[in-house]
């Protein structure tokens, strides 16, 4: 069994994906091909965000949004200690310092009650990140930002093509910055990412950082980074734009069956005014250690999505400012199933009688 099952959706998909790439190999524009310029229109489409900006990872979408955003050094951008380390790791990059704040106990997401006590006349930005498929309070988050004169970076790497309040993640603040590396609800086959907004002059800041800072040709007006997106990979992801709905109907079903399968389980909640894309579909577990032991004997996979807090990693630790409970608890509970469009019925049962089995 496959943790996420990339070789039945390249099956299911062979014949436009091969196309798509042959097409780009007999053109050859590897930077900035035609394929770029159609990608994003479609995304912009597909979030209801005016502008979209390809860019070369999800990791380098954080980067050029922060940067877009002329941070000076001392500047502070709230965010979760309970995510990847890109998330706290371009911030510090950008010359900013990550200011993290606890995390809400049955969503994982950025607890907004929290926010406010953490502002100061150094705060520039707040990024939540959308974990797990599903989106955070961007309502609270956005009325805070308001107040405070702040910019809202969505860091939606897992959570493209899942909706709040009946608008697209990636189009509900000031920037949506998603990932399409290969294990996400959307992926490539290899690193690519975007950033969304639908504010003019911060557009046209994203697309001159990610050429170097140049505004023309030699013409460099502001600091940047090598930031595209590979034309193939743009193709590759045009082929799978046609079966997303699909997959994110799948998703949803599959999700569903799992809270049915697992319903006496802890497990991740999902707030009635948002739905997820379950990037992952996470549990939480006591002896987690044996609880997966169990599980690799049964033939099933499993991962860990974080078992370290980021304001504890050594390499964050020094901008702790005080400790987050909720965050430190369940990076050592949680424990991600798997998922992906292609999964099952049949081994999703066996997934389910395996953790029970680990459980008992």
């Amino acid at each position: 069994m496959q943790f996420i099952d990339l070789k039945s959706q390249y099956a299911a998909l062979k014949t436009d994906i091969d196309a798509r790439i042959q097409r780009v190999l007999d053109h050859g524009q590897y930077i900035m091909g035609p394929e770029v310029a159609e990608l994003e229109g479609k995304l912009a489409a597909f979030t209801g965000a005016r502008h979209c900006i390809t860019v070369a990872s999800g990791t380098e979408a954080l980067l050029i949004a922060l940067l877009a955003l002329d941070l000076q050094p001392g500047d502070e951008v709230i965010t979760t200690p309970f995510t990847f380390a890109a998330t706290a790791e371009m911030i510090v990059l950008a010359g900013a310092r990550p200011v993290f704040v606890d995390i809400e106990p049955d969503t994982c997401n950025l607890d907004a009650a929290l926010i406010e006590a953490r502002i100061t006349p150094r705060t520039r930005a707040i990024m939540p990140v959308s974990l797990y498929g599903q989106v955070a309070g961007m309502d609270e988050i956005n009325a805070i930002a308001a107040r405070h004169g702040l910019a809202v970076i969505e860091d939606a790497a897992q959570s493209f093509g899942a909706s709040y309040k009946g608008r697209r993640s990636c189009n509900l603040s000031t920037f949506g910055c998603t990932s399409f590396f290969p294990s996400k609800p959307l992926g490539c086959y290899g690193d690519g990412g975007a950033v969304f907004t639908s504010d003019d002059r911060l557009a046209q800041a994203c697309r001159e950082i990610r050429v170097h800072g140049q505004s023309a040709r030699y013409t460099h007006t502001r600091l940047g980074v090598g930031g595209r997106m590979d034309t193939l990979q743009c193709a590759v992801v045009l082929a799978k734009l046609g079966r997303l709905g699909w997959e994110l109907q799948r998703r949803a079903e599959i999700g569903a069956r799992y809270q049915r399968l697992l319903g006496d389980v802890e497990q991740v909640t999902v707030r009635p005014d948002r739905n997820s894309v379950w990037a992952q579909y996470t549990v939480m577990v006591d002896d987690r250690a044996a609880v997966q032991s169990a599980l690799t004997q049964a033939g099933i996979p499993s991962a860990v999505h974080y078992p370290l807090p980021l304001d504890e990693q050594p390499a964050y630790a020094r901008f702790a400012l005080g400790e987050c409970p909720v965050s430190r608890r369940l990076a050592a509970r949680v424990l991600s199933l798997p998922m992906s469009a292609d999964l099952s019925g049949a081994d999703q049962d066996r997934v389910a009688a395996a953790l029970r089995r680990a459980l008992e």
